[in-house]
């Protein structure tokens, strides 16, 4: 996302924040690999999903509306 504010066009943006989401996406597989394996208490894996869920939402709402 740092880099992405630094887009040099509109699509360099939206494909640096692409980037982004797709960090994101890897990032909550890797936490629900963390609550399959019951590495960390389950209560605190829940709102760190819940948070990665968001942060995943947000950029991709970004990448729509700059789509447009």
């Amino acid at each position: 996302v740092e880099e992405a504010q630094a887009g040099q066009s509109r699509s360099d943006f939206v494909h640096k924040m692409s980037i982004a989401l797709k960090e994101a996406r890897e990032t909550n597989y890797w936490l629900r690999l963390l609550e399959a394996g019951e590495m960390l208490p389950k209560e605190k894996l829940t709102e760190i999903l819940k948070e990665s869920e968001e942060i995943k939402k947000i950029i991709g709402a970004i990448i729509v509306s700059s789509k447009k």
